[in-house]
């Protein structure tokens, strides 16, 4: 068979079902302007909550003005090549220190994409004689770093402490037979859930078994905790987390990530990690920028605390008015709905084109059947007044949808665009 006569198949399930019906809209929609939360989307200004912008960095003047500056001196192809070759810098080193310090850790390193490099880490500081131990609804690029591994491993369904506790023992008879080690692997914050990794009772773990933690924080790196340095900070718990690895694309809006753990365990990462080997290093201009964005994290408070002010008005607001939002105690902020994919369809394009609310739609397949959720983002860019109009309009809609308007609403379907 012709590897390609699958295609067919496969996409009559899963996402694929529904690409000629959502494209430009659900699927690949096309947001434009300044990003904030007010942009456009079909030519009509929105109320966006769909941005991982959380600490409003994307348009701040100084990281607008440091970005241009760096992009004009230097372009984007300096440096060349992968960083164990030509394309170290100064600056990426100055990154490193500072991150590290900032994180509360030894050392760091600086990497050219978050999914990549998260999935080679898992790969080079694992082999056949380890264990990897993780949580159910650890990321993607997780799943995918421990396919790349020759690790054995077991899942613990999520927060399930006592599980976990019960694959550490499994893992525990494993290893003294190997000889090999138990890695555990969890996020800070579950970006669809929006509650963090309970790293508190995982690190007590370490009481009675051997292993290393890793922690995935990606949605907790400048929010969490006192200074903002993560969830480590968060559940104080600095120590116990051996590699504290995070992303840019959150609280700093930008392409890259690094890692922090012993200085041992970092300099052997930059001699194995395959990603960052055999990859094109941070350009310079991003790598300044990132400096600019840490400098603006570190140095002002006042906008995780904005950020949080949001976050506790919108979400305080939603469960007074009886929405579910389940057990975040992020941003992250899932809102909780019964309703076939034809409503949660209806209902996104009525909040899209009769509301100008932009917010993400999830539906089955990628949760189970019967559930909607509309997951909102807040940042330190709205204001008071973008709850308060969600608020109503959330009261709007849920209304529509308990009477079963969405089942029989019938919207334009001349606004679909096919691929």
């Amino acid at each position: 068979m012709d590897i390609f006569d699958k295609i067919d198949r496969l996409m009559q399930t899963d996402l694929g079902q529904y690409a000629d019906m959502t494209y430009h809209y659900f699927s690949f929609p096309i947001l434009e302007g300044e990003i904030g939360p007010r942009m456009k989307f079909r030519g009509k200004e929105c109320l966006n909550w769909s941005l991982n912008n959380y600490l409003g960095l994307a348009n701040h003047p100084e990281v607008r003005k440091t970005d241009a500056e760096a992009a004009a001196q230097y372009g984007f192809a300096y440096p060349m090549g992968s960083r164990m070759l030509t394309g170290n810098t100064k600056y990426h080193e100055q990154f490193e220190k500072e991150v590290a310090v900032y994180c509360q850790k030894e050392h760091a390193y600086l990497m050219n994409f978050g999914y990549q490099a998260c999935l080679s880490i898992i790969q080079a500081i694992t082999d056949r004689h380890d264990v990897i131990v993780y949580d159910q609804l650890c990321h993607a690029c997780i799943i995918d770093g421990m396919s790349l591994s020759l690790a054995k491993r077991f899942m613990y369904a999520h927060n399930n402490i006592a599980q976990l506790e019960d694959r550490l023992q499994k893992a525990q008879k494993i290893v003294q037979e190997t000889g090999g080690g138990i890695l555990v692997i969890t996020e800070g914050v579950f970006g669809m859930k929006g509650d963090t990794g309970r790293l508190d009772l995982i690190a007590e773990l370490k009481k009675k078994y051997n292993f290393r933690l890793m922690i995935d924080d990606a949605h907790g790196f400048g929010i969490m905790g006192k200074t903002g340095a993560g969830t480590h900070e968060h559940y104080n718990v600095v120590k116990e987390v051996d590699i504290y690895f995070a992303t840019f694309a959150k609280s700093m809006a930008m392409i890259g990530s690094f890692v922090c753990a012993d200085k041992k365990i970092i300099k052997f990462m930059k001699y194995n990690l395959r990603s960052q080997i055999y990859a094109k290093a941070l350009p310079l201009a991003l790598t300044i920028g990132a400096l600019k964005r840490l400098e603006l994290i570190r140095n002002h408070p006042e906008y995780r605390e904005h950020l949080w002010k949001i976050v506790h008005a919108l979400q305080s607001g939603l469960r007074e008015r009886g929405f579910e939002l389940g057990y975040t105690d992020t941003p992250v902020t899932p809102v909780y709905m019964s309703g076939n994919p034809i409503e949660a369809y209806n209902l996104g394009v009525d909040l899209r084109e009769n509301y100008n609310l932009f917010v993400s739609i999830v539906t089955y397949p990628v949760i189970e059947k019967g559930k909607i959720i509309l997951r909102i983002i807040p940042t330190a860019a709205h204001t008071m007044e973008d709850v308060q109009i969600t608020l109503d309009i959330f009261s709007k809609v849920a209304e529509k949808l308990h009477s079963g308007y969405y089942n029989s609403y019938q919207p334009d379907f001349s606004i679909l665009q096919e691929i």
